[in-house]
């Protein structure tokens, strides 16, 4: 949880706190601090959200905690 939460205040907060120094690079022709206000943050957010069920759903498994036995 500790490593999500992270992640997450990575791409939520650091990354715009330093949007200006950002810009000065490029990423598909558009300043770096917009494709990541604008693509980046969402992509990484939907990954960390994925990734972030899937690891859970195996410590559920480890725990005896699982769904999918029930049927």
């Amino acid at each position: 949880m500790i490593v999500t939460l992270l992640l997450w205040f990575f791409f939520g907060y650091l990354i715009f706190m330093f949007g200006s120094s950002l810009n000065s690079a490029s990423f598909l022709g558009y300043p770096l601090a917009y494709y990541m206000c604008a693509q980046g943050s969402i992509v990484a957010f939907v990954i960390i959200l994925f990734w972030s069920a899937n690891r859970q759903e195996k410590i559920d498994e480890e725990c005896g905690f699982t769904e999918k036995g029930d049927e």
